[in-house]
């Protein structure tokens, strides 16, 4: 007899959105959550008054958080208050120079007009096309399951106007700045975003390209941290009861007949379900909670083909004084060409490299409750992407060095006499984010993203090796990001309800 329909393993966005849905359809479903806090990296832990956001920093594209709450027969903004961010970011060239995009694209037409008057019309034609594309691919490709070629197929034919975008979305990031833009400096400050998937703009997908155009439909701060987006969901989904469990490791799925069954815990308490969900690097669910023993060859080899996403340190930094900054996000970036060395001759081998792109978020310009009062929060990507095992070295010994470069970078660009106005200054590592989420090598978006590995050629998310064992969340669909991985959670309960509904 199941103890519950659903048990979900893990608490991060696509697992609490996955929960919630099965709990409105019905289903008695619990997560299991190993850590204290429920987001994963969507989320928000509190130190001395100061609360700061363990990764995620804004929320774009709402139409995913939306089509949750319409699917829970909930108001969003009955559970979530989203903050409007404007501008979207400010930028700082390697020269010195410093300018901001607003959302509204007539006025960022002005700001690229006074840099690079060359890239007007570049930006006019991308601007038009790439809205009108995210306006209709949104449903299309972002909410519906793509996770073998007869669901690509349908999506085609059911969609015949997103065939006219494929050679755009097959670009590399790069391919696709470099097809409108011809200024370093614009080509530059829409080709970071290309990290925010884990990979550089040279291989990364011309997907993420179009992340800094739908800024301009609006960029958004949760009131109270990033852990209000996963709290509302998980608020909702308990009025249906849905449970949660925290400080609640899985050790193993429990498999009979390559079914899953249910899973057994770290100190050996066995919970039986008809279905088991995983939240958690798919890797690890596979290869060491399921293990080879459970699983055809097959399966055994695709898993271990898969790379692990690019971890990211964290610096968080509590000021007694408000920051010289203009906006949410300030990025202090170079060229297309130094994102790509850094990945290459830096990150891939190991070495911290010591410029790159930093990221400054600034939340308590959009909620300064999160701080005492009078006092500010900066949560601060620094010279990234830094590698999990730095070469002849360990993150344990080389924090307080990784400190220092981050009070440099901040004395440089955001306040000359930073050290004073430090009240407390906190670090997450690589291997404090293993520690800290178990997720493997620090990976903060679960499997390296690219062309090659989206869509279809992710793990799906109803498993092709385990009966009754379903996936979502970052390792699948289209990767991570706040967006994606509550998409996952939508198509991941499709899958459920069309199995077991």
């Amino acid at each position: 007899m199941a103890d519950y329909d659903v048990i979900v393993i893990g608490a991060g966005l696509g697992g609490i959105t996955t929960g919630a849905l099965c709990a409105k359809n019905g289903f008695r479903t619990l997560i299991l959550e190993q850590s204290d806090l429920i987001g994963g990296c969507c989320s928000t832990y509190e130190r001395d008054g100061y609360k700061f956001d363990v990764g995620a920093s804004i929320v774009e594209i709402l139409h995913p958080m939306e089509k949750v709450f319409e699917l829970l027969g909930k108001r969003r903004e009955d559970y979530i208050d989203l903050i409007p961010c404007d501008p979207i970011y400010s930028f700082i060239t390697e020269d010195g120079r410093k300018f901001s995009y607003p959302t509204d694209i007539d006025e960022t037409t002005k700001i690229i007009e006074s840099i690079a008057p060359e890239d007007v019309e570049g930006w006019k034609k991308f601007s038009n096309m790439g809205l009108k594309m995210i306006d209709e691919m949104m449903e299309a490709v972002m909410l519906s399951p793509l996770n073998s070629i007869p669901e690509a197929m349908a999506v085609g034919m059911k969609n015949p106007q997103v065939l006219k975008f494929m050679p755009t979305l097959l670009r590399t990031h790069q391919g696709v700045v470099r097809k409108f833009y011809k200024n370093p400096v614009i080509q530059s400050s829409v080709a970071f975003q290309s990290y925010f998937a884990g990979a550089p703009p040279e291989i990364g997908s011309g997907i993420f390209g179009f992340i800094a155009l739908s800024e301009h439909l609006g960029i958004y701060y949760p009131r109270g941290g990033m852990i209000g987006i996963p709290k509302g969901i998980a608020d909702a989904g308990q009025e249906f009861g849905l449970e949660i469990r925290l400080n609640s490791k899985v050790e193993r799925i429990l498999v009979e007949n390559r079914t899953a069954i249910g899973v057994e815990l770290e100190d050996g308490t066995q919970i039986r379900s008809r279905m088991v969900v995983s939240n958690i690097n798919a890797k690890v669910a596979y290869l060491k909670m399921i293990g080879p023993d459970h699983l055809p060859s097959w399966a055994v080899k695709a898993m271990d083909s898969y790379r692990i996403s690019m971890p990211c340190p964290m610096i968080y930094v509590g000021l007694d004084c408000k920051p010289d900054l203009d906006a949410h996000h300030t990025v202090v970036t170079g060229s297309i060409d130094a994102m790509n060395k850094v990945w290459n001759d830096f990150y891939t081998k190991g070495i911290i490299p010591k410029t790159a792109m930093s990221l400054i978020c600034w939340p308590t310009e959009a909620d300064p409750s999160l701080a005492p009062e009078g006092h500010h929060i900066l949560n601060f990507l620094c010279n990234a992407p830094a590698p999990y095992a730095p070469l002849g070295d360990n993150w344990d010994r080389l924090k307080e060095s990784y400190k220092e470069d981050a009070i440099k970078e901040l004395e440089t660009y955001v306040l000359p006499d930073v050290r004073d106005h430090i009240t407390i200054m906190d670090i997450s590592t690589p291997l404090d984010f293993e520690r800290r989420l178990l997720s493997p090598q620090g990976s903060i978006y679960g499997l390296f993203s690219d062309i090659t590995s989206l869509a279809l050629l992710r793990p799906h998310p109803r498993s092709r090796a385990i009966k009754n064992f379903y996936l979502t969340g970052s390792s699948t669909h289209l990767g991570g990001g706040v967006p994606t991985t509550l998409a996952s959670g939508v198509i991941t309960n499709g899958y459920i309800m069309k199995d077991h509904g």
